[in-house]
């Protein structure tokens, strides 16, 4: 079974810099899309942005402008780079990975990552 960790989250004040990180590990043989969520207390889980194997990247409305998907195909990571942190960015960041693996394709997602923006 593929797994997706994620590591980069913490808390920080608003203003800050974050650089989320997202590595697959497990019998990998490629990984189409890989995305970032997060989910904010007492909200659903929402869309951030996706990156696809070919470096094409869309992002959520509300985080056009601040957040930077990027991927290192080599190594199967998924990264976040979010500038300017607002106390509306504080969620559980989860990253998902389409991936195609020996046991079958299916869409894997991390544990997540605590961001705290205090104000």
């Amino acid at each position: 079974q593929v797994q997706l960790v994620e590591s980069g989250g913490g808390l920080v004040q608003a203003g800050g810099s974050l650089r989320l990180s997202c590595a697959a590990s497990g019998l990998i043989l490629s990984i189409n899309a890989m995305g970032w969520y997060r989910q904010a207390p007492g909200k659903q889980r929402e869309l951030v942005a996706t990156i696809t194997s070919g470096g094409s990247t869309m992002y959520a409305d509300s985080a056009k402008g601040r957040f930077t998907i990027s991927r290192d195909n080599a190594v199967n990571m998924v990264y976040l780079q979010i500038n300017s942190l607002e106390p509306e960015d504080t969620a559980v960041y989860y990253c998902n990975a389409d991936v195609i693996a020996l046991e079958g394709q299916y869409l894997a997602w991390g544990q997540g990552t605590q961001v705290t923006v205090s104000s």
